[in-house]
């Protein structure tokens, strides 16, 4: 058990646990500062960030450009809504567009936004280009996905505690086994309009399907005429070593979906994009939102992108993420049933009689080192794209000394 708080702590802890839902069960660290890797806590306690906010401080703590580029901007502009237009929503979108290789995109805010709107999207796309009959379209979604909260989303979730007291849920959509593109195959039908998944699935535990699934996933989108929809909320702009995990494999979604790092983590900023084809089913009044593309999310989603590149932040995910598979391949311990992940997306994955990864979070935190649990078994590692690698050297060898000994 972790030892008993200071006063300071305490007062956060007891004022968060009387007045705010308790929909999380976060670690027992109350953060205050950050700076790249690091945190610190209210106690003056430094730790190495090891999830970076799920992948939205892709570009680390307190980046300075991006803070600049936050408080400049705060100071001259920061909301119109659509209703006009601004200097900061077209340069961004134009970025968006000639870095990733799409045509048009629509700005949201929250990550599940962005599916919903891809969601609406696709059936439109489906009823307009298709000629799915009306009210028919179909989605082919996985088991483990994770795409948001809302209920829309929540209702093809393959976990009951996501989907237990929420109902009812709208139909359209089809469920099958992640990384089998058989049962995709045959889950198939004429108003099939979209299949919607992540490259690696994040909250499931970083689960990586079998070699060539994006592939495969690809050729009978284009056999059935079917829109691939790319979910890269976590995964994408470098987590897994390549600016987007579909990468690796060599195609290219239909439709691409972005939140989190998108602005540095600093202001929510989500993004679908997509070719005229599909992005063109939408005229005004079909969609929107208030903040979307709202000027300052622009110009601190502009600096995000940026400082990926100039940096080199993507191609440190991938060499220190070579470096992290193999010191952990090496890692004997009785409690380990598995390392899995890509560039510095790892999980580890321990065995029911472990007790619980939670435990040796709780230990790592002790050791100065953040991680998460997910799906109770697994240890979810996720360290900002800026970490170094004598840093990561530190995080390795306390993840080491745990699972031998704890």
């Amino acid at each position: 058990m972790p030892p008993a708080h200071t006063d300071a702590a305490a007062t956060f802890l007891e004022l968060e646990a009387r007045y705010a839902a308790h929909n999380y069960k976060p670690l027992p660290v109350v953060l205050t500062r950050g700076q790249g890797a690091f945190v610190w806590d209210v106690q003056g306690k430094r730790y190495l960030d090891c999830l970076a906010a799920y992948s939205a401080v892709n570009q680390g703590h307190n980046h300075p450009r991006i803070v600049s580029a936050l408080i400049e901007q705060a100071q001259r502009l920061a909301l119109t809504s659509r209703a006009f237009h601004n200097d900061r929503f077209g340069p961004l979108c134009k970025k968006l567009a000639d870095l990733l290789g799409y045509e048009k995109v629509l700005l949201m805010n929250a990550g599940a936004e962005a599916v919903e709107t891809a969601i609406k999207a696709a059936r439109r796309w489906g009823y307009q280009k298709k000629k799915v009959p009306a009210d028919r379209a179909e989605i082919v979604v996985f088991d483990g996905n994770f795409h948001g909260r809302t209920t829309t989303i929540v209702g093809f979730s393959s976990e009951e505690q996501y989907r237990s007291g929420f109902g009812p849920f709208p139909p359209g959509f089809r469920r099958v086994p992640f990384g089998d593109a058989a049962a995709v195959q045959a889950a198939i039908t004429p108003s099939t309009c979209a299949v919607l998944v992540e490259p690696i699935q994040g909250e499931a535990g970083i689960v990586v399907p079998p070699a060539g699934f994006l592939r495969e996933l690809r050729a009978i989108c284009d056999r059935d005429r079917v829109l691939l929809m790319a979910d890269e909320i976590q995964s994408g702009l470098g987590r897994t070593g390549r600016m987007f995990c579909y990468e690796h494999d060599g195609v290219r979604p239909d439709v691409l979906i972005l939140g989190k790092a998108l602005s540095g983590g600093v202001y929510p900023v989500s993004a679908m994009l997509a070719d005229a084809a599909v992005m063109d089913v939408f005229h005004p009044g079909d969609h929107g939102s208030t903040y979307g593309g709202n000027p300052l999310g622009a110009a601190v989603a502009v600096a995000a992108l940026q400082v990926l590149v100039d940096e080199h932040m993507v191609d440190n995910a991938k060499t220190l993420g070579e470096h992290a598979f193999a010191r952990l391949a090496g890692l004997r311990s009785p409690h380990v049933q598995q390392v899995r992940g890509k560039g510095l997306w790892i999980g580890i994955e321990l065995k029911a009689s472990a007790g619980g990864a939670r435990r040796f979070c709780e230990a790592l935190m002790q050791r100065g080192v953040l991680c998460k649990e997910t799906h109770e078994h697994v240890i979810r590692l996720a360290p900002p794209l800026v970490i170094t690698k004598l840093q990561l050297d530190e995080v390795l060898t306390a993840i080491e000394s745990v699972l031998r000994t704890g």
